[in-house]
């Protein structure tokens, strides 16, 4: 995450090759600082959906690390993702699930995918391997930086989003009548899902 205090701004977009990007990333002087991993992350909510509701956050994440996430909802009109975003690093997954849980929280969706993660000056540049695809997530200080580095990687500005993984999951969802709670590797390996399909165009 980049160095924003308790602010995220992010764009995100989805790429045909993650090999050529993963190259420009590093011509361009973007450090490796996380290897390939593969992620589990678990949103939680209550049994009246209202976090959702509010379009509020509340996720546990199993990679080389355990993390407790709370996001508030993005900031509407903006050209990127710009939300309250505040983590802590947590000892125990299994047991933070339990005390999530316990308060009243149920596991609403599950979702995975596989990140490799590049620091490249103030911004955090990370390859997502989704279910539905490859992405390329830039975080960092404002737009007009996160616009630069796209520019620097050759992408399509025009071709972004600032929507999370789980809101493309859900537009996909409500579009083929999917449950839409289960973004994994398994439940999405035999679908052919086009950028279309979650509303994008490739970028790169």
């Amino acid at each position: 995450m980049a160095n924003n205090g308790d602010q995220e701004i992010e764009v995100k977009f989805m790429v045909r090759d993650h090999g050529a990007l993963e190259k420009r990333l590093i011509a361009a002087g973007a450090v490796l600082v996380a290897p390939r991993v593969h992620e589990i992350n678990l949103r939680f909510d209550t049994p009246d959906w209202e976090l959702t509701s509010n379009r509020r956050v509340l996720r546990l994440r199993q990679d080389s690390r355990n993390v407790l996430t709370y996001k508030g909802p993005a900031a509407a009109g903006e050209e990127v993702a710009i939300r309250t975003e505040i983590e802590t690093e947590v000892a125990d997954f299994g047991a933070a699930q339990r005390i999530l849980e316990a308060l009243g929280y149920r596991i609403a969706a599950t979702y995975e995918k596989y990140r490799t993660t590049y620091q490249w000056d103030e911004l955090e540049a990370v390859l997502d391997e989704m279910p539905y695809g490859d992405f390329l997530e830039i975080e960092g200080p404002d737009t007009a930086r996160l616009q630069e580095a796209a520019a620097t990687l050759q992408l399509d500005w025009s071709a972004r989003s600032s929507f999370s993984y789980m809101g493309l999951f859900e537009y996909y969802s409500q579009a083929h009548g999917l449950p839409g709670k289960d973004l994994s590797f398994a439940a999405l390996s035999k679908r052919s899902i086009t950028p279309s399909d979650l509303g994008l165009r490739y970028a790169d």
